[in-house]
């Protein structure tokens, strides 16, 4: 019997390498001469560099860069063997879980420290970057980010601007005479997992901003700046980013990028997936195991279950397992999952779930197996 064990991280509890082995615990209760194949997943945001370095034999590489509300971070990325290609994850240097909750800034935080990891990868060689996008503290558009790469963003008396999504409300026009040579001969990808465009009630101030600590007003003034700014984008880049899918993603920070480096989003899960072999590591299994910390609508369309639960589909039987589950089972089949268990063993508060999510993933893990080979 081979199982193949694919999740996402349990977000606040678990990354995805410690969920499989919770999982794999239970597996093997039920049948202890399982063949199991564990494969960690993620879906672009935090925890890709992890999936992506265990699988390709990344090298890490640490350094101190400008946290988004501008005081120094320890933040690391990942070099291919042959340092021609770099993995950047953004929260890693621009995240939201850097920066206190009584401390945060909408209008003024920014992705200047993940530009700055770029620019070292650059620097050692790299010509291929792949950046993860998620868990984003700022809204600005990404031109921290490009601020770091060389690019200038002036107002109209010719000043630079200051930093975060506020200040692009006065911006004029971009400078690219600073920019490295080395910097528009790289290829950029970026992994992401939203559709929502720049601008408007779907864009990235409107959705996002709430949880980077954005008041309504706020909302209304970082999405007139992310207005302005991809106004003047589309004037010095010919590139219209203000309804393009995704280009909400990270406050804006993707469309900064496809406008700016040319840079090309693709879904964060599927790239994960082709990354780590997983349609190779499905071949022949009987059983797949997916799941992530809540298993809602989101979950099936472009998160891990439903890359995982796609793949399977031919494979084997997919079975989510989750800390709530929260979508009909209807939804569920037709993503392609044979069923879904939550693994709270009865009423339980949220701390107390994730201080007992491995136990618990182990024993619904248990369950799901004897379920299904008896």
């Amino acid at each position: 019997m081979r199982v193949v064990i694919a999740p996402d991280s349990f977000k606040g509890s678990l990354p995805a390498a410690a969920v499989c082995a919770a999982i794999e615990k239970g597996v093997r209760r039920a049948r202890p001469d399982a063949e199991v194949v564990r494969v960690p997943m993620a879906d672009g945001g935090e925890g890709t560099l992890d999936c992506v370095m265990d699988a390709t034999g990344g090298q890490e590489v640490s350094l101190e860069v400008t946290g988004p509300l501008r005081r120094a971070v320890s933040a690391r990325y990942a070099r291919s063997a042959d340092g021609r290609s770099a993995v950047v994850e953004l929260a890693a240097a621009s995240g939201l879980p850097l920066v206190a909750p009584e401390t945060l800034d909408p209008l003024r935080a920014h992705t200047r420290g993940t530009g700055e990891l770029i620019a070292d990868a650059i620097r050692r060689g790299a010509r291929e970057v792949l950046v993860c996008v998620g868990g984003s503290a700022s809204t600005d558009g990404g031109h921290g980010l490009l601020r770091a790469l060389g690019f200038r963003f002036l107002a109209d008396d010719g000043s630079e601007l200051a930093e975060g999504g506020g200040a692009l409300a006065h911006l004029a026009r971009i400078d690219t005479d600073d920019v490295p040579d080395a910097v528009l001969r790289t290829r950029f990808r970026i992994a992401c997992d939203v559709t929502n465009p720049m601008l408007g009630p779907d864009g990235a101030a409107e959705v996002f901003g709430p949880q980077k600590g954005a008041s309504p007003a706020q909302v209304r003034q970082l999405d007139a700046a992310l207005r302005r700014y991809a106004d003047v984008l589309a004037d010095r880049f010919g590139v219209r980013v203000h309804d393009l899918p995704g280009a909400g993603a990270a406050g804006g920070t993707c469309g900064g990028m496809v406008a700016a480096l040319g840079a090309k989003p693709v879904r964060g899960c599927d790239l994960v997936a082709e990354t780590v072999g997983l349609a190779e590591a499905l071949t022949g299994a009987d059983l797949v195991i997916t799941g992530e910390g809540r298993l809602d609508r989101q979950s099936v369309s472009g998160k891990v279950v439903s890359a995982v639960a796609r793949l399977a589909r031919l494979a084997g039987a997919p079975a989510a397992l989750a800390g709530q589950v929260v979508l009909p089972a209807e939804e569920l089949h037709r993503a392609g999952l044979t069923a879904a268990f939550s693994i709270a063993d009865g009423p339980r508060t949220l701390t107390e779930m994730t201080g007992a999510v491995e136990p618990l993933l182990s024993d619904a893990a248990e369950q799901a197996v004897r379920l299904r080979f008896g």
